[in-house]
C-alpha cells in the first residue's frame, strides 16, 4: 500500500517539479522554515545520509538553499526558496487529492477508525524505536 500511495502522490506532484522523497522536507519547512538539518533530521524517519543527499538534490533543483548558522560553525541553516515557497499549495492539494482517493472506499465512520489505528501503529512503532 505505500508504494501505490507513494505513486499516486508522485504522478500527482511531479509537475511541481517534486519528487515524494522531498515531500516529508518541504512539509517540515513550510511549517517551519529556517530550521538546521539535525532539526530537520529529528523530524523525520530519514537516515542521515538520506537527508543530506535529497537536500544537495533539492540545492540544485532550486528549492532549498542552506546559509551558515549565526552561532554553530557546524550547522546549516536550510531555507525555502520562493521557488518551493509558490508551489505550497499545489503540493497541499495533490496530497488531500490522494489521501482522497484512498480513503474514498471507506465511510466516514471507517476513515476516522482507519487514522485512529494508523496513528496507533506509528506510536507504537516510535515507542519501540526510542527504547532500541
Amino acid at each position: 500500500m505505500p508504494r501505490l500511495f507513494a505513486k499516486g502522490l508522485q504522478k500527482r506532484i511531479a509537475p511541481l517539479g517534486i519528487v515524494t522523497g522531498q515531500f516529508p522536507i518541504l512539509l517540515e519547512l513550510w511549517d517551519q522554515d529556517g530550521i538546521t538539518q539535525r532539526e530537520l533530521l529529528a523530524k523525520l524517519d530519514v537516515e542521515q545520509a538520506t537527508l543530506a543527499n535529497t537536500l544537495t538534490r533539492m540545492e540544485r533543483d532550486d528549492l532549498v538553499k542552506r546559509t551558515k548558522h549565526p552561532s554553530d560553525a557546524r550547522a546549516q541553516n536550510i531555507w525555502l526558496t520562493v521557488k518551493a515557497r509558490k508551489i505550497r499549495e499545489r503540493a497541499y492539494a495533490a496530497a488531500n487529492e490522494t489521501n482522497a482517493l484512498a480513503l474514498s472506499n471507506l465511510t466516514s465512520q471507517e476513515h476516522e477508525v482507519f487514522l485512529d489505528l494508523m496513528a496507533r501503529v506509528i506510536a507504537s512503532m516510535r515507542q519501540d524505536e526510542d527504547t532500541s
